[in-house]
């Protein structure tokens, strides 16, 4: 699933702070307005099911948060008038009628699929468009650079569309206005039906709303893990089974945990594992690790993975690896025997206090992000635990009740006022005034009405104008206040003329809290992959110094190779922690050029079977022994085979012949063997015969380097075809040496096979996955496309 905000203020942000891991995000969240269309609540305790977001940039522009179909647009030629006037008497046109609203059809994992729908409220009128871009011939197809002209004519009203697709990063128009306040209102929800489909999925059930989560008999897993850690567990100053092992458990405390459960939460960032705790007690939470997260007490712990896991789980490093990484083995090939399966882990267990618990125990739970932890503030809000009373009014009383404010905010002179008549007053800075309440309205998870909707507005509103009620308390100097709301709301709501129809209740998200959520599920769909394949290359044969000519092609996509393999690569890239989309892009840019543009699992495709005497490259990242030199065992197959519990010999025999060979055809092997080699160590190390060779451990340490999202480099090469223009990014390179040529890392270029067209397709993947890395044009602009890239047609 890849998915970003609305809007992408700012080119190649990256983080190495843990807290914030997701630069763009806290960005985007930055634009949220506090004063006014807070979600869910509006300002007359009705619903409020999106967010208003008003950029830093005037002209920031609105951009398709994923892959999508148009269901529903509006561009009107000019703004509307919501009753006001200007100061000189004349209607203010303050307010803007146009709209998008997007079906998002993704997956989240293995027969997970997830249909949601975004809508982007408040576009700029044709008329107001003008100044923002000019006159432009607009292309018909739009793009993350230039709007489509179907978006800047005159619609005449709603229009609704058929096969009308748009992608990820697509600019849909620029925000306007609403009573005059400049913004976006956002929103993200799905159906009941799809709601139902992927939370209830029979066999994946989500644990949204459960207060007691267990360990999910699915192998549904993304984003951070967490665990649930019953009273009275011991924790360990050192693990007392690990006594020969203990560089890798630095001492820390003792003792019991003596009341409550323990809520923790672990995650990776930067080859770093961090956690954070709380503890339940008499119902409520309480953080023992404060602001910041705590990191694992041995150093690089990811960056180490590898080593880890063959040092403490000798019978299967893989399966360790798992335990490690997820805290229970998901693999559906794992042999490790339950007896060696104790997992370590150091856990704040009191405030100041960090000691070591086995995790792997059935006493403690395993969840993941995807099981919407409700400890991580997401509550499910519908029939029976809602503020909102059956007229649709949001109750202050019972707010303060399901956030668990248990402190009481008001003062004894507003306890006085607190007549039916300023509800709404108290209510409106109740929650625009606390910031631990947004921050709890952010989890609320909503099924309500929408308020585009036109067949709902008597029962939506008529409680207006009841004598207490918002226009019926104004009668008096605004008589026709109720009258006038609906015919201007009227004029923005269209949603019973669509396919969604009339009528109906919605579930819906905090937009940006979705989008942040989501973001950490990595998970490919297939279609995403597809757009993982250039569909233009720059090609240049042999070793990068080797003076061959260089080839400007078409690549076609092979969907079967895509369609079989899918799943295990997925599997592999979430286990091998090249989840980050800036790890993937440099993962795909080598792992496409290998397979040949993912048509074959073999090195030219099997074509050469006597090559490196049968030894010849497998698997998505070509696991090689050179010349089929077994060197006694220590090779990169033996290696591999090792890490998955086998037991090789040398010679190879019949058995280490099918090992070898299964790397060629089969999904799980071809993933895995590309997974481990990305991130195992002394792919490359120094020697007594060549000190200077360096040492090369995971790939994934390049990806992390925060100068690679501005690293690009536009370089020029002849072709077939004439000159074109390719990037070279140094550290993509020093991953792709690790992969091609440990021996050569770090040098700049390395001669290397395949320099051009790994470069190439890592550019393509950074469009594809990333948010905003920049592509220099000659004149020295920054575009966030390369000027070769295509965009796939054949989808």
């Amino acid at each position: 699933m890849i998915i970003s905000p609305p809007f992408l203020p700012a080119n190649g942000l990256t983080s190495d702070d843990p807290l914030k891991p997701d630069p763009m995000m806290d960005a985007v969240d930055g634009f949220e307005l506090p004063h006014h269309g807070v979600y869910p609540v509006a300002f007359d305790r009705r619903w409020h099911c999106g967010v208003h977001l008003m950029p830093n940039y005037q002209n920031e522009a609105v951009r398709a948060i994923a892959d999508g179909e148009v269901v529903a647009y509006r561009v009107a030629q000019k703004a509307i008038c919501d009753g006001q006037t200007d100061d000189h008497g004349a209607d203010a046109l303050n307010s803007n009628t146009g709209f998008v609203l997007l079906k998002h059809k993704t997956e989240t994992g293995e027969g997970r699929s997830l249909t949601f729908y975004s809508l982007y409220m408040h576009l700029l009128d044709v008329d107001s468009l003008q100044p923002v871009i000019g006159a432009p011939n607009l292309p018909e197809v739009g793009s993350s650079s230039a709007m489509a002209k179907w978006l800047a004519d005159d619609t005449n009203g709603v229009q609704t569309p058929v096969n009308k697709k748009v992608y990820r990063k697509d600019i849909l128009g620029y925000y306007g206005k609403c009573h005059g306040q400049s913004h976006l209102h956002f929103e993200i929800f799905m159906t009941e039906e799809d709601f139902t489909a992927w939370f209830d999925q029979i066999g994946h059930t989500v644990q949204l709303g459960n207060q007691t989560p267990a360990t999910p008999d699915s192998k549904d897993y993304w984003g951070h893990s967490y665990f649930v850690i019953p009273t009275g567990q011991t924790f360990y100053s050192t693990p007392p089974d690990q006594v020969a092992h203990a560089a890798y458990f630095p001492e820390k405390q003792s003792g019991i945990l003596t009341e409550g459960n323990l809520y923790v939460e672990a995650y990776f960032h930067k080859g770093q594992r961090y956690t954070r705790s709380w503890l339940e007690k008499d119902g409520s939470l309480t953080c023992l690790t404060g602001d910041q997260p705590v990191q694992d007490p041995f150093q690089n712990y990811e960056y180490t993975l590898y080593d880890r896991a063959t040092t403490l789980y000798p019978a299967r490093p893989s399966d360790g690896y798992e335990l490690m990484r997820f805290g229970r083995i998901l693999s559906d090939h794992s042999s490790l025997p339950v007896a060696p399966q104790t997992t370590w882990m150091a856990v704040t267990f009191e405030s100041g206090k960090q000691g070591y618990i086995d995790i792997s125990q059935d006493a403690v739970q395993k969840l993941s992000d995807a099981d919407f932890p409700f400890f991580m503030g997401w509550q499910k809000i519908e029939e029976g635990n809602t503020p909102f009373s059956e007229d649709g009014l949001c109750d202050y009383d019972a707010l303060r009740k399901i956030v668990n404010d248990v402190e009481d905010q008001e003062t004894p002179q507003q306890q006085h006022e607190a007549t039916e008549y300023k509800h709404e007053d108290i209510l409106s800075a109740y929650v625009q005034g606390n910031d631990s309440v947004r921050k709890a309205l952010r989890g609320f998870v909503c099924l309500a009405p929408s308020e585009w909707d036109a067949t709902g507005n008597e029962v939506r509103y008529r409680r207006l104008k009841d004598p207490d009620g918002f226009f019926g308390k104004r009668k008096d100097i605004d008589p026709n206040g109720y009258d006038k709301f609906i015919a201007f709301h009227t004029q923005l709501q269209f949603l019973e003329k669509t396919a969604l129809g009339g009528g109906k209740k919605f579930w819906f998200f905090h937009p940006l809290a979705f989008i942040g959520h989501f973001r950490k599920c990595s998970w490919l769909a297939k279609r995403e992959i597809y757009q993982l394949v250039p569909a233009k290359i720059v090609r240049k044969p042999g070793s990068h110094n080797f003076p061959s000519q260089s080839y400007f092609e078409t690549v076609p996509l092979n969907r079967p190779f895509i369609n079989k393999h899918y799943t295990e690569l997925n599997n592999a890239l979430r286990k091998y922690l090249i989840t980050s989309s800036i790890r993937q892009a440099c993962f795909f840019g080598n792992s496409t050029q290998e397979t040949g543009w993912f048509r074959d699992l073999r090195e030219s495709g099997g074509a050469t079977p006597n090559l490196h005497a049968g030894w010849y490259g497998r698997g998505f990242l070509q696991l090689t022994n050179p010349n089929g030199n077994l060197n006694g065992g220590n090779n990169n197959y033996y290696k591999y085979f090792k890490f998955m519990g086998r037991h090789p010999e040398t010679p190879a025999n019949v058995q280490e012949i099918a090992w070898r060979d299964e790397l060629g055809v089969n999904s799980f092997h071809a993933s895995q063997s590309a997974g481990a080699y990305w991130i195992w160590s002394k792919k490359s190390a120094p020697t007594e015969q060549n000190p200077n060779r360096p040492q090369v451990d995971s790939a994934n340490t390049y990806a992390d380097d925060v100068a690679i999202v501005m690293g690009n480099q536009r370089r020029t090469v002849n072709t077939d075809h004439g000159p074109k223009i390719w990037y070279y990014n140094q550290l993509f390179t020093n991953c792709a040496t690790a992969v091609n040529y440990p021996g050569a890392t770090g040098q700049n270029p390395p001669n290397m096979n395949g320099l051009i067209d790994r470069s190439t397709s890592f550019a393509n993947a950074v469009v594809i996955l990333c948010d905003g890395h920049p592509f220099p044009a000659q004149d020295g602009a920054q575009n966030l496309t390369p000027e070769i890239f295509e965009r796939r047609s054949d989808l």
